[in-house]
């Protein structure tokens, strides 16, 4: 089986960027600062020209106010993860390949990941993974993991929507990992959030995949034989 490519992003050469890591594939990068952008920048303006033939091609004036209405709320959404610390988010869309054709064949699978950062207190990072993960009260599968870009915990937990949310009554499933940067003063924290619950072992496995390639400093020569498909790097928000 050939490895598949790396992709860089532009993100790679930020010379401000702090954390780097890599994107199975089947993620799609989304673009933060133009989907949240202040009205009259470039981002806004970059946004107005990429929904305008989007827009144009819709067949009636509802429609437009549909995908209108649908931007705003991603972007609100996306405006809440922000507020939290979250500096990148990428969408996934792959095949439920296992299901068989009794089962109504392969379906489309979504999920969500995402790299926030957390201040934390001052100490060494093993201490503070393990303050962590004994914080963890709600959590399940909690694991600490030494691996060369430091120590690091997994955790599993399982959210519902309140029942007057208007979202669907569906369990999230969120697979967290929390690696102490090596100022020893925050957490990196991804986060991969899907409806799929039976297929947890799968996503733990891509979360995992994509642990094993963070680094808290430039790493293109390691990185570049990882099965991968996107490097990327992010800084924490200013």
């Amino acid at each position: 089986m050939s490895t598949p490519p790396i992709i860089l992003d532009g993100s790679v050469d930020d010379p401000h960027a702090e954390l780097w890591f890599a994107e199975p594939p089947g993620f799609l990068p989304l673009p933060l600062d133009n989907l949240l952008a202040e009205p009259g920048t470039p981002g806004a303006e970059a946004l107005r020209t990429a929904t305008a033939p989007l827009l144009e091609s819709a067949p009636t004036e509802m429609a437009r106010q549909k995908f209108v209405a649908l931007l705003a709320s991603g972007q609100r959404m996306l405006g809440a993860l922000r507020e939290f610390g979250t500096v990148h988010c990428a969408v996934g869309l792959h095949r439920d390949d296992v299901r068989g054709p009794a089962d109504g064949g392969a379906q489309p699978l979504l999920s969500l990941l995402t790299v926030a950062w957390r201040d934390t207190s001052p100490a060494p990072r093993a201490a503070t993974v393990a303050r962590v993960a004994a914080e963890l009260v709600d959590h399940e599968h909690i694991e600490y993991v030494d691996l060369p870009t430091g120590p690091l915990t997994l955790s599993e937990s399982v959210l519902r929507p309140a029942a007057d949310s208007g979202l669907p009554q569906l369990p999230l499933l969120q697979i967290h990992a929390r690696l102490p940067h090596p100022d020893c003063r925050r957490l990196a924290v991804l986060t991969l959030s899907t409806t799929a619950t039976a297929r947890r072992q799968e996503y733990r496995t891509i979360l995992r995949q994509v642990v094993e390639t963070v680094r808290f400093e430039k790493p293109l020569g390691t990185l570049r034989h990882c099965p991968v498909k996107r490097l990327s790097g992010d800084r924490a928000p200013r």
